[in-house]
């Protein structure tokens, strides 16, 4: 299981997942995306709709990858009935903070105890116990969903990229919400 909000999906995505299929010997990797992803609660564009619709066309081609849209929002719950749990370093330093437990180190504790085997990519600055990174390129460590968003849509995956050349969605927002009027319209 590989949580996240994929928005968009990036290069770095494909090649952690790849990496955590070999390493881990799995036969299935799930990218899951909750609705309403933990502190991420605002995002509301591109539509979780579409963010799915692109995911999904990143992993037609890939027997190995496939999509989950979940209500979960903690990665235990996220995690229930997967062997191997994904995530990056800086995941692994949040999952760490009581604040989203309640302020509850107890449930906190409890809850990073639930979760399957760990599988992290190393991203600096954040620390993360070196038995559970993963063997990756040094710079799948540098790209985020963030920067392609802001500054280099290049780290999108080409699925993503088409769709935010076609839409806006990640580059252009004012381009995107035209596109969505135009499909309601339709």
């Amino acid at each position: 299981m590989f949580p996240g909000s994929f928005n968009p999906p990036t290069t770095a995505h494909l090649a952690i997942s790849e990496a955590v299929v070999g390493q881990h010997r799995l036969d299935v990797l799930v990218w899951s995306v909750s609705r309403v992803a933990l502190a991420k609660e605002d995002v509301q564009r591109p539509r979780l709709a579409d963010r799915v619709a692109v995911l999904e066309e990143v992993a037609a081609p890939l027997d190995w990858l496939e999509i989950d849209v979940t209500d979960a929002q903690l990665l235990s719950d996220i995690g229930t009935g997967f062997d191997v749990i994904v995530m990056g370093a800086d995941k692994w330093q949040q999952i760490h903070d009581p604040v989203f437990y309640g302020n509850d180190p107890a449930q906190r504790d409890a809850s990073i105890a639930a979760l399957p085997a760990v599988a992290i990519a190393a991203r600096p600055p954040h620390d993360c116990p070196a038995e559970l990174v993963l063997d990756l390129p040094d710079w799948v460590g540098t790209v985020s969903s963030t920067q392609a968003r802001t500054t280099d849509p290049a780290l999108m995956t080409p699925e993503a990229a088409r769709f935010d050349t076609e839409t806006g969605a990640w580059t252009d927002p004012a381009r995107y919400e035209t596109w969505l009027a135009r499909r309601r319209e339709n």
